[in-house]
C-alpha cells in the first residue's frame, strides 16, 4: 500500500514535467506523395484532385471583391466593376490569403465561384470571369489548376458584387516547434 502511494506521489510529480517537454522525432518527417490532379482536354480545371496523407488543409472563406472604381457611388455595380474586374480582386485576395498560411494559388485543390447576375445580361458573366480565372492557373508560371464548380445565384451579399470564391488549398504538413 505504502509503496503504491509513494509511485503515485511520484507520477503526479513528474507528470506535469513529463507532458509540457515537446517530443522531438528521431527521423525528420519524408516529404509526402505529391498531390495529383487529372485534367480533361484543355479546359483551366482539374477534374480530380487526390491528396495523399502528409497535408495540411487551409479553408479559405468566400471572398468578394474590393472597390475597384473609389469614385462611383458607394455599393453600386460601378464602384466594384465587371465580373473580370471583381474576379482578379477576389484572386489576388485569396493569394494573399493563402500567402498568410504559407502557400499559394498552385496549392488550391478545390474552388467554388458563386456569380450574380450582371444587370445588363440578366446573366452571369462566364466569360469575364474566365479570362481573370485563366491569368493564375494552368499557365507556364503557375501549372496547377483545382477542381471548380462554377454557378449562378440569386445574389451576394452587396449589390455591386457580382463574383465570390472560396476555396481548399493543401500544403505540406510541417510540425510547429
Amino acid at each position: 500500500m505504502l509503496r503504491t502511494l509513494i509511485i503515485s506521489v511520484l507520477a503526479l510529480a513528474i507528470a506535469p514535467a513529463v507532458l509540457a517537454k515537446p517530443v522531438h522525432h528521431a527521423a525528420k518527417l519524408a516529404a509526402p506523395a505529391p498531390v495529383t490532379r487529372t485534367y480533361e482536354g484543355s479546359f483551366p480545371i482539374a477534374s480530380t484532385a487526390v491528396v495523399p496523407p502528409g497535408y495540411e488543409t487551409i479553408y479559405v472563406s468566400g471572398m468578394v471583391p474590393d472597390v475597384s472604381h473609389p469614385d462611383a457611388d458607394k455599393g453600386s455595380l460601378a464602384a466594384y466593376g465587371t465580373t473580370e474586374e471583381q474576379t482578379e480582386s477576389v484572386i489576388n485576395k485569396i493569394d494573399a490569403a493563402l500567402k498568410v498560411q504559407g502557400a499559394g494559388l498552385g496549392d488550391v485543390v478545390s474552388m467554388h465561384v458563386f456569380m450574380a447576375a450582371d444587370p445588363a445580361t440578366g446573366k452571369m458573366d462566364f466569360a469575364g470571369m474566365m479570362k481573370a480565372y485563366s491569368r493564375h492557373f494552368g499557365t507556364a508560371d503557375q501549372p496547377n489548376k483545382p477542381t471548380r464548380a462554377a454557378m449562378q445565384v440569386a445574389a451576394l451579399a452587396a449589390p455591386g458584387f457580382l463574383v465570390e470564391i472560396e476555396v481548399v488549398a493543401v500544403k505540406p504538413y510541417t510540425p510547429k516547434p
